[in-house]
């Protein structure tokens, strides 16, 4: 795994200072192109920072800011995110409008467009502000869909997958790709028969390498979905950027 190149705090309007890692690339990609990479539910952990590695290892200078890194006490730094996770509004969406700001301000960067990617929990964010901001493309990854298309209006190119043995959340990448026809959104959604949640999240825990198979998302880190999504992203990436 890479070694996050710059760990750097931005500042929010609570006063607070939100910890954020970013990953350089070797060799940048031609198309003066960042991505945000949004944590699932386990927050800033080295799965994530493997994810911004790819990123960059693929010419992408990624972001990973701590969506609970928001100025209050840890669990009600949760409850919050969790929260605007449901609502759509609140500080997790100043905390990525202040990332994506500073991709496109930082000189040394040179960065004219900011997509996203997210897991589960920050797959739904990634939706829900793909909806809100000037983003370049949006790729989520088995976070719940809002109900109604209108609720992505406004929304830029997707890119995302879904496990379909998550007996929670498999159907959402179906009514994305439903959402996404009706509102004439170019798309690549993709659900996977045999892999469930987390299929690309690799935590390499007890829980999820022997227990995975028995909760009801199925929650397991699924080599060949996985590598066959980041395929895709890569070459939706190319293509819409």
């Amino acid at each position: 795994m890479t070694v996050a190149n710059r760990r750097f705090t931005l500042s929010l309007s609570n006063g607070h200072d939100m910890q954020c890692e970013l990953f350089l690339p070797a060799r940048r990609n031609s198309k003066r192109a960042a991505v945000i990479a949004i944590h699932d539910i386990f927050g800033l952990t080295d799965d994530i920072r493997r994810i911004a590695s790819r990123l960059a290892d693929a010419g992408y200078p990624a972001v990973v800011p701590d969506l609970y890194d928001n100025g209050s006490m840890k669990p009600l730094c949760v409850t919050k995110t969790l929260l605007a996770h449901e609502t759509g509004k609140g500080l997790a969406f100043e905390q990525l409008e202040a990332v994506r700001q500073w991709l496109l301000i930082e000189p040394e960067l040179d960065v004219q467009q900011v997509g996203v990617m997210g897991f589960c929990m920050g797959g739904r964010f990634a939706l829900l502000y793909g909806a809100q901001a000037p983003l370049a493309v949006v790729a989520p990854f088995y976070g719940m869909v809002p109900p109604k298309a209108e609720d992505l209006q406004g929304i830029c190119p997707v890119v995302g997958g879904w496990g379909e043995k998550d007996m929670i959340m498999g159907k959402h990448g179906k009514l994305l790709n439903k959402h996404l026809d009706k509102l004439g959104v170019e798309h690549d959604v993709k659900s996977y028969p045999d892999a469930g949640h987390s299929y690309m999240n690799n935590h390499d825990t007890f829980i999820f390498r022997e227990l995975g198979d028995y909760s009801p998302l199925r929650s397991k880190y699924n080599e060949a979905a996985a590598e066959d999504s980041w395929e895709r992203v890569f070459a939706f990436f190319d293509k819409v950027l």
